[in-house]
């Protein structure tokens, strides 16, 4: 079986969703780190496989697979246990609908291409840009924290698509110091996600240890 690799980014919040993944279905693969900040991911041959130019890339089976949401579509495919979308149409669209509010709404206005934007394009300052950053977590947060379970995971017993996502979000609204007294549910889910051996290992701090 050819080597599958992923391109990746130890601080992209995409990049993390993946590496979860890949952790929690047991996927054996290599890392090719691909730094946003050096520009690696805007070298020819990267854009040559990968148009967006972004991370993740999954090299795997013949594809270059990107979008992180694409690639765990792939995975879940192709090695179903654990499922990150349940097979119930209703079930699938309520997980696919709480993942998107991270992957779609929070995560595409507070990635680092925009916030380069911010401050080199718009002359915005670094105070104004960190109030940008927070006022988009706490809002796709709120609408979250209200789909939430009241107990158990989002995915119940085993973590789901939902949860994947989750996680990296937590971890950067910390970095931004965002207010999160006012999500319960989602500090409760993301404590007990953060203790399986998947998501610590997937963790920045574990993927790149120097940082």
């Amino acid at each position: 079986m050819k080597e599958i690799i992923l391109y990746d980014y130890w601080r992209s919040s995409a990049s993390y969703r993946v590496r979860i993944a890949l952790n929690l279905k047991g996927v054996a693969y290599k890392t090719v780190p691909t730094s946003l900040l050096e520009g690696d991911h805007k070298a020819t041959e990267y854009v040559e496989r990968n148009p967006q130019g972004f991370v993740p890339m999954l090299s795997i089976d013949g594809h270059d697979l990107t979008q992180s949401l694409a690639i765990i579509d792939y995975l879940d495919a192709n090695y179903p246990d654990p499922a990150m979308v349940s097979s119930n149409p209703a079930d699938r669209a309520k997980t696919l609908a709480q993942a998107l509010v991270i992957a779609a709404d929070i995560h595409p206005v507070n990635n680092l291409r925009i916030l380069k934007y911010l401050k080199d394009v718009l002359g915005q300052n670094q105070a104004a840009i960190d109030d940008w950053y927070r006022h988009w977590i706490v809002e796709g947060l709120t609408a979250l924290e209200a789909m939430a379970p009241e107990d158990g995971l989002f995915g119940g017993d085993l973590p789901n698509l939902a949860d994947l996502c989750l996680v990296p979000q937590m971890a950067n609204a910390r970095r931004f110091d965002t207010p999160l007294e006012a999500f319960a549910k989602l500090l409760r889910i993301d404590a007990a996600l953060t203790e399986l051996p998947a998501f610590k290992a997937a963790h920045p701090d574990a993927v790149n240890p120097d940082a």
